[in-house]
């Protein structure tokens, strides 16, 4: 069908034909252990679309025992086909580009526009590290003449991948192809909200050729199957983003069994606008950072912090332009979508309704909505906080809403300093004419990953990691590939 069709189909009926309802195991639909299903919701109409298994520790079992018969064939699989196959993946995503984005506008919520462009970058990734399979090398050691000393790259394993709601497809892709590239088995874990283009992903990468058992996909709730594969013995690598707090639960699990991790968790980024800037490139930059996703991005530029020079005419357009944003289900291609769950509504609604009582000055927005087209869906309006506090909560916590908060410093040390005093330390921004300013920021600001004069600038390969409770190891670039990766050295006595 075609993406007008595909649109048509799921505005008109609420859902899209054929979808999985099964996990993926040992390169097929299977049925849930325990028979139980679960409903997946569309966040533009908040209404269930679609049914898929609720999986528990009994499917968790098979997923890893099948991975493990997986990963005897695959790392022995010569790097050059492993390219191969990772290649024709990516090119099978493009082919079926619009199904993935019709699908994910539907689970997650958000614009269609942005879900086109998450699988574009899915299959980017796979391309990426297609290229990169054949070459892993390891190094030589200059230890004398008596001996020969080398190092190789083994793949770690079984890699579980534990998938949040925000960024489905997207965040699956970055993990699973660098596992898959550098040898690695997967069973993947995606968001109870948003399990289904993990599902088509792992049957594309069948379609394209991977080995029966390489890639496993188990749906359900966190409780029930995420945490048992987090825990389970089976698992040699566990890459997980999400929130803070479960992070924590995760590592613990995989300690039980000295099980290595990549956490990837929260945020609240900065961006740094000086009075010297690109005053619409900064505008631009600053409402896509916190707007896009509705604000729902672990990177998202929810702090800004904005010279005082400049600070209330530069506030002043933010809000005429995040006013003039239109709402709306995610296939109309609205200004922003709703957030994901009634849940997640509740908890943006409670930062505000707080702030509202300590006397904040709310300068727009501040209140939930339904798409004007139905009166449905889970929407709350594009917010900004003027003036905020550095111990206010909405500058303290992350919200993982469309919601902004503004901090007023005097210069370029003041700005600095607001930017790291926090928890946090993901990603920052910076906007400012002045290269030797913003180099000297960028190095002194505490944070995985600096843009300059434009947010979220860079792809898959760029690094991307955070430090503090924004967690640890990084993925994306090639030190997302050596992530799945364990070094062997070997000595030689000539």
């Amino acid at each position: 069908m075609s993406e007008s069709s595909l649109i048509e189909t799921a505005l008109a009926s609420g859902t899209l034909p054929d979808l999985p309802r099964g996990h993926f195991i040992d390169g097929d639909g299977k049925a849930p252990a325990a028979g139980l299903s679960m409903d997946s919701f569309d966040p533009g109409r908040g209404e269930p679309f679609a049914e898929f298994a609720r999986g528990d520790a009994a499917d968790v079992d098979a997923a890893v025992a099948s991975a493990r018969r997986g990963f005897a064939t695959w790392r022995d699989t010569p790097a050059a086909e492993r390219g191969r196959i990772l290649h024709r993946a990516a090119e099978l995503i493009r082919a079926d580009a619009a199904r993935l984005a019709v699908v994910e506008c539907l689970d997650s919520g958000k614009p269609l526009a942005e879900a086109e462009g998450d699988v574009r970058g899915a299959a980017r990734a796979f391309e990426y590290y297609a290229g990169a399979c054949d070459k892993l090398q390891g190094d030589t050691f200059p230890i004398g003449p008596a001996y020969l000393g080398y190092s190789v790259h083994e793949p770690v394993g079984v890699a579980a991948q534990i998938i949040p709601w925000n960024y489905p497809i997207s965040t699956a892709a970055r993990g699973i192809a660098p596992a898959l590239a550098a040898g690695c088995a997967v069973v993947a874990k995606p968001a109870e909200q948003t399990p289904f283009t993990a599902l088509l992903l792992a049957g594309i990468l069948k379609r394209a050729g991977l080995p029966d058992g390489v890639c496993n996909v188990v749906t359900g709730t966190g409780a029930e199957a995420g945490a048992a594969l987090a825990a389970h013995p089976g698992i040699d690598h566990v890459t997980f983003t999400g929130s803070v707090a479960t992070g924590i639960r995760v590592m613990k699990a995989a300690a039980e069994n000295v099980t290595r991790v990549v956490l990837e968790l929260g945020g609240k980024s900065p961006v740094i606008v000086l009075r010297d800037c690109d005053r619409e490139s900064a505008l631009a930059g600053v409402m896509g950072a916190i707007f896009e996703n509705a604000g729902q991005i672990c990177s998202a530029g929810s702090r800004l912090i904005v010279d005082r020079a400049i600070h209330a005419g530069f506030v002043e357009e933010l809000c005429r332009r995040a006013e003039a944003l239109t709402l709306g289900h995610g296939l109309r291609n609205p200004g922003m979508g709703p957030v994901n769950s009634a849940e997640q509504l509740v908890r943006v609604a409670g930062f505000i309704e707080r702030a509202r009582r300590r006397g904040a000055a709310v300068a727009t927005g501040g209140v939930t909505a339904v798409d004007p087209e139905t009166g449905k869906g889970w929407f709350y309006r594009p917010t900004i906080v003027d003036d905020c506090a550095p111990g206010d909560e909405l500058v303290r916590e992350e919200i993982f809403g469309p919601v902004l908060t503004v901090q007023v410093a005097d210069d370029a040390e003041h700005a600095l300093s607001l930017a790291n005093d926090s928890q946090y330390a993901l990603v920052a921004g910076i906007y400012t004419a002045d290269f030797t300013i913003a180099h000297r920021l960028a190095r002194r600001l505490d944070a995985g990953q600096v843009y300059i004069n434009e947010y979220f600038a860079g792809g898959i390969e760029v690094p991307f990691g955070g430090n503090r409770k924004s967690g640890f190891g990084r993925e994306k670039g090639l030190e997302g590939l050596l992530g799945y990766c364990r070094t062997k050295s070997v000595t030689a006595r000539c």
